[in-house]
């Protein structure tokens, strides 16, 4: 229950000392001590992960001044003090100050376990308590980033915000246009580094000639043109979160360099023989499937693996066809404000068209869509269609089978041309699933994206 937590120990006298730390490691509690108020200070932050039990007489600064700069630093932090026997002003005035408890001399083993442990326990609910409430105020603004009411999309908000309490690096995957670079900041909004910098590299947008100075920074003098020492932009993250996009792009001279920088969040910069430590989060987002590329030597292994601590997969358009509706009316009021245009009404067949549509730029497409529509240039239609024809009505039947033919083309995308799995997915029988790809010319077994 307490493997995460620990308890810190101030006493000056090493004998008490070591016997309180016994007590509670034989209790399967973590212990940090120390002898003196001031050594316990430097130690503490906020959201420290556990509480203090200190005597009051101590050298230097004592348990009452402890008490006082620990909870200056975190109001929420348990902190036990043991005072004399008989100190009843003594206990009165800590329990004033906010201590959470007070034991008086001498403190059997027994007395001080269960004292830590119901102050442990407070303190995990407390932690418990504020990140249900964060996670709560992140649902309402992340739904305002990532717009969709689709099972997929709320599958990818719940993950985002289930890091939210911590930083692991993170490997988003997504096809060209679903949103790597909004998955990526919402990572470093819902984070605890969100106060500091993103930095944004895109690894195929820097010529490999400029890549190390760039990333890694360089002294005066490194190489021809270096009149001053450039920070590069891995030491600029200073803390915060660096996203790495296209990183499949990346050159394979230069992996391996990054590779080392991950591993040990350290930087050299060019033409310095020290390194600098660089404290980040990393988030890296790619098209491409870098398991296979590493299989195949396409990206190295040992930085795949590296990158891939968590993985966030972003669905396409295509499989979340129940929020183009919504998206599009988001996409329109954002031009509308942008140009200034009034929104106009949207016709019936442009519904169907957007429902129907394939989508391969995925969300970037559908807002350019958007864009277009608000600005009166809306005149290339749809899947090849004139703008004209999105005005002539059609009749329901037709509606539900571009519907339904839509639907099958993405299970039997999903299913690899698999009509079997695709039946399922579905949930009707393969020989029904086989006459509806007869009637809309499917070929059985074939890959739609083959």
């Amino acid at each position: 229950m307490f493997d995460d937590f620990k308890v810190m120990i101030v006493e000056d006298d090493s004998a008490v000392r070591y016997g309180a730390t016994q007590a509670l490691r034989l209790a399967g509690i973590d212990v940090e001590a120390h002898s003196s108020a001031e050594a316990a200070v430097s130690r503490l932050r906020r959201r420290y992960p556990g509480v203090v039990v200190s005597d009051v007489k101590l050298p230097g600064a004592d348990g009452l001044r402890l008490l006082v700069d620990a909870l200056a630093i975190d109001d929420g932090l348990p902190v036990i003090l043991i005072t004399g026997h008989g100190d009843i002003s003594m206990a009165v005035k800590a329990m004033q100050l906010g201590a959470y408890d007070f034991l008086e001399k001498p403190v059997g083993a027994d007395q001080l376990v269960n004292a830590v442990k119901r102050a442990l326990e407070k303190r995990i609910l407390t932690f418990e308590l504020d990140d249900l409430r964060a996670k709560a105020a992140g649902a309402a603004d992340i739904d305002a980033v990532l717009v969709g009411q689709s099972a997929p999309i709320r599958a990818l908000r719940r993950a985002i915000l289930n890091l939210s309490d911590s930083a692991p690096d993170v490997l988003v995957f997504g096809e060209t246009g679903t949103g790597k670079e909004l998955v990526a900041d919402c990572l470093h909004r819902f984070s605890p580094s969100r106060g500091k910098r993103l930095v944004a590299i895109n690894c195929g947008a820097i010529p490999e000639s400029m890549f190390e100075s760039e990333i890694f920074g360089h002294e005066a003098g490194a190489f021809t043109g270096a009149q001053k020492r450039r920070i590069g932009k891995i030491e600029h993250v200073a803390g915060g979160t660096l996203f790495l996009d296209e990183i499949e792009s990346m050159p394979a001279s230069l992996q391996v360099k990054l590779l080392r920088v991950l591993q040990d969040r350290r930087v050299e910069r060019l033409g310095s023989n020290e390194s600098v430590a660089v404290s980040m989060r990393v988030v890296a987002a790619t098209k491409a499937d870098l398991g296979r590329l590493s299989a195949e030597g396409g990206f190295r292994a040992d930085l795949y693996y590296r990158l891939n601590v968590v993985t966030l997969r972003i669905p396409p358009l295509r499989e979340r066809r129940d929020d183009i509706p919504l998206l599009f009316s988001h996409f329109m009021r954002q031009a509308g404000e942008r140009y200034e245009r009034n929104l106009p009404a949207i016709p019936e067949a442009l519904r169907v068209e957007l429902m129907s549509h394939e989508w391969p730029g995925n969300v970037r497409e559908l807002r350019n869509v958007a864009d277009r529509f608000v600005l009166g240039a809306f005149e290339g239609g749809l899947g090849g269609r004139r703008a004209e024809a999105c005005d002539a009505p059609r009749s329901l039947p037709d509606v539900v089978e571009g519907f339904e033919r839509g639907l099958i083309l993405d299970a039997l995308r999903g299913s690899k041309g698999d009509v079997a799995l695709a039946g399922e997915a579905l949930q009707i029988p393969k020989k029904t699933l086989y006459d509806k790809m007869r009637r809309f010319g499917l070929q059985p077994g074939a890959d739609p994206d083959g």
